[in-house]
């Protein structure tokens, strides 16, 4: 990975943001900007530096994992720490100018803020920096994408395990450990049976699987850091006229969605193909989610393929495509894929079939 070029980006978005430095903390931003997967620490990249704050505990991982950053262990916590490093060497690095230190809004609670607001010397002021890290990461680059596509094969397999594995009677969460077992490390699988299909969210539960009805999978792995995801809908026993539709009209929803995929075209786009599908047959008022997310050392991240939502696809990024419907109190249907946003459309990432399957 080339973590000199990511912090080099922050860097120079810098002063087009009014900032003099960002403080990093959120631990996916870390992984990105310079390689650490320790669960503790900070990095303040200024104009000119980029510092990586840790403890005692990350002194040797920090030093054999952190690249393109200087390594500063100390006795504090890691953002203690760096507004210490700060008070020391504001002279130095302000020239007289009133300092203004971009934080992540979203990852620092009110109370982490305040704590870091006492710490720094008078002549800083923190601002909510926009997600300069996060737009980063949704472009993914080449070493990304072959981790991503060894995440999504993997992930892909494990629906085999689903179809050998499901039966009448047995509990939702025993499905869900065979799934989990087989892959080791993977992130909370959803296995949602009969009338819970119709839960978007739905997690394993105690509920035993019927002996009719459909059976919603959302599984994945994490693979040296990025994440998979991926959802098959099956149905045990012979499905009924209209949950033959409805799946047939998911399917095609999903297709639709991925036809629209291309760089130039915004994510709202997207979401507005398969939801117009759904609207013709009637069922969009069950399609009650957004049609995708990105994907990549989380398991959502940017950019949220959704309604109303404006950003724009470009090439080298990872989204899920994943319409479903779902009638509370009686059942639900999704199929999700991940794709790859290349020059002139979309690589789906895993092929498994999407054709409907009856146990």
């Amino acid at each position: 990975m080339d973590y000199q070029r990511r912090q080099t980006e922050i860097q120079n978005a810098l002063a087009r943001n009014h900032l003099h430095a960002l403080l990093i903390s959120a631990l996916p931003n870390l992984r990105y900007l310079c390689g650490f997967t320790g669960t503790a620490g900070a990095l303040l990249i200024t104009e000119k530096r980029s510092l990586f704050f840790s403890d005692g505990r990350y002194l040797s991982q920090a030093r054999e994992e952190v690249k393109g950053s200087r390594v500063v262990i100390a006795q504090l916590p890691p953002l203690a720490a760096a507004a210490g490093w700060i008070g020391a060497n504001l002279k130095l690095l302000a020239g007289g100018r009133r300092w203004k230190i971009g934080i992540e809004g979203e990852h620092l609670s009110v109370a982490a803020r305040s704590r870091l607001e006492r710490s720094l010397p008078s002549g800083c002021r923190l601002r909510q920096a926009p997600p300069l890290v996060e737009r980063l990461r949704m472009v993914k680059d080449p070493e990304e994408l072959d981790s991503i596509r060894a995440a999504a094969r993997l992930g892909a397999g494990l629906f085999e395990v689903v179809l050998k594995t499901i039966r009448p009677g047995l509990k939702e969460t025993e499905v869900a450990a065979e799934i989990e077992y087989a892959a080791h490390r993977a992130f909370p699988t959803i296995i949602a049976a009969g009338k819970r299909s119709a839960l978007p969210h739905g997690r394993a539960s105690s509920a035993r699987i019927p002996a009719r009805g459909f059976v919603v999978c959302d599984f994945g792995v994490i693979l040296t850091g990025y994440c998979s995801d991926m959802t098959r809908t099956v149905h045990l026993g012979r499905p009924s006229e209209a949950q033959r539709e409805a799946y047939q009209a998911v399917r095609r929803a999903q297709q639709a969605s991925m036809a629209a995929v291309r760089p130039g075209v915004s994510v709202g786009e997207v979401d507005l193909a398969g939801r117009k599908l759904l609207k013709k047959e009637g069922l969009a008022r069950y399609f009650t989610h957004s049609t995708g997310h990105g994907v990549g050392l989380e398991i959502h991240e940017a950019p949220r393929i959704a309604a109303g939502q404006t950003e724009v696809l470009q090439a080298g990024m990872v989204i899920t495509i994943e319409p479903g419907i779902y009638l509370p109190g009686q059942w639900g249907v999704r199929i999700e894929d991940m794709v790859l946003v290349t020059g002139s459309g979309c690589e789906v990432l895993a092929s498994t079939s999407t054709e409907l399957i009856t146990i």
